[in-house]
């Protein structure tokens, strides 16, 4: 009893309830990571017309369960193979590089709000007033991992992998950032639960209307006046001028973190057909598993915080958060983070599905692209917005 007490004073209490939140978060990304994996290869083989990973299923037995066995197996073989090292490397940053590739993808969590709340604690473990600025800081590292293993190989293909990813981020970021810009200045804070409330408040920053006051009372009263003027409440010239730049903010956000994470059509730093594998050429074992890993771990991160910033994060329209009381309270807390990650999973099959469907760039349109469109479209939409806001205002 003495330890229960102990537990629920503040202090152990925050300490225990995040390191609860850490480690279930975590399981639950690398989770999400291994079966990303399979349903790329899934939408892969039905983009293609194959059958695609539909044998390995539970061992011992014939039941093959879609093939849902495969990154496990995946998994196993990855980690029970030979880890080759080449005798010519730099082998102190030969190791570190897949760590460095792999970890700020992981942190960049820390500070995405995956639901409201759960028996009265909030569904973030680092809540800090400048969250957006440490997602930038710390994802931007993730692109030393890779030059450091292009440069560390001692190969050419390696080396100018690393030099295209290295020019690439450079090129994106500043997109990048500009592109939420108006995120902040429509807001006002660079806190991302704070961020996700003004949206469940006024709307979503990709829709040019908001069911402004309604609710299950109104939608089942059979009133379809009183539906109606929600809808019509929620749309005003003011709104729809709002969404026009926050629409062209989205746009750059998303196509800039194609680019971020290195999918294609902005693969070039590990181009098969020019660069055999790039920056990973020379990695076997859990060295080539923690970049591939992290590609796809910076995938669910940049899909988190394009949910978080554009989509309205864990809200969604008539679901209430998880401050309500008793049981209600934990099921609508578990609701919330079964719409966090349903925001997230779909654009991991929009990521997919451009990589399967989009040629890749050249290195010069790429390089153009970034610095000739995107970053002078970022700029002026940030004095488009701050006009907008002013006359709104």
């Amino acid at each position: 009893m003495e330890i229960l007490n102990f537990l629920m004073t503040p202090e152990p209490f925050l300490v225990w309830t995040s390191l609860a939140k850490t480690l279930g978060l975590l399981g639950l990304i690398l989770g999400l990571v291994s079966y990303t994996v399979y349903a790329e290869r899934k939408i892969c083989a039905w983009i293609q017309d194959r059958v695609g990973p539909n044998r390995t299923g539970i061992p011992l037995t014939k039941i093959r369960i879609l093939g849902l066995g495969q990154p496990i197996a995946d998994a196993l073989k990855l980690l029970l193979k030979e880890n080759f090292i080449p005798r010519d490397v730099n082998r102190f940053y030969y190791y570190i590089a897949p760590k460095l590739s792999m970890v700020p993808a992981i942190l960049v969590l820390a500070v995405l709000p995956f639901g409201s709340s759960l028996a009265g604690v909030p569904m973030v473990i680092a809540d800090i007033n400048i969250g957006v600025l440490y997602v930038f800081a710390v994802s931007s590292l993730g692109v030393y991992g890779i030059v450091l293993a292009g440069w560390a190989s001692n190969s050419k293909y390696p080396f100018l992998g690393g030099i295209r990813s290295s020019s690439q981020m450079i090129s994106y970021e500043l997109a990048l950032g500009l592109s939420v810009i108006p995120v902040f200045m429509l807001c006002g804070t660079l806190n991302m639960p704070d961020i996700v409330n003004w949206q469940r408040e006024h709307g979503w920053m990709v829709f040019p209307f908001w069911a402004k006051g309604l609710t299950w009372e109104v939608l089942l009263s059979g009133d379809f006046k009183a539906v109606l003027d929600t809808f019509v409440n929620g749309f005003s010239l003011h709104r729809l001028l709002i969404w026009i730049p926050m629409l062209i903010s989205f746009v750059i956000f998303l196509i800039a973190m194609f680019a971020e994470t290195n999918r294609a059509p902005f693969d070039l730093p590990e181009a098969e057909q020019e660069l055999v594998g790039g920056y990973h050429t020379e990695y076997s074992g859990m060295g080539f598993a923690l970049f591939f890993l992290g590609e796809y771990a910076a995938m669910i991160a940049g899909s988190g915080v394009i949910v978080t910033l554009f989509l309205g994060g864990w809200s969604l329209p008539l679901i209430p958060d998880g401050s309500m009381p008793g049981l209600l309270g934990i099921l609508f807390g578990l609701v919330n983070i079964g719409v966090f990650f349903a925001k997230v999973s779909a654009l991991l099959v929009l990521f997919i599905w451009v990589r399967w469907t989009v040629p890749r760039f050249r290195y010069d349109q790429l390089m153009k692209l970034g610095w000739y469109f995107f970053f002078e479209l970022a700029l002026v939409n940030i004095f488009v917005t701050a006009f907008v806001l002013a006359y709104v205002k």
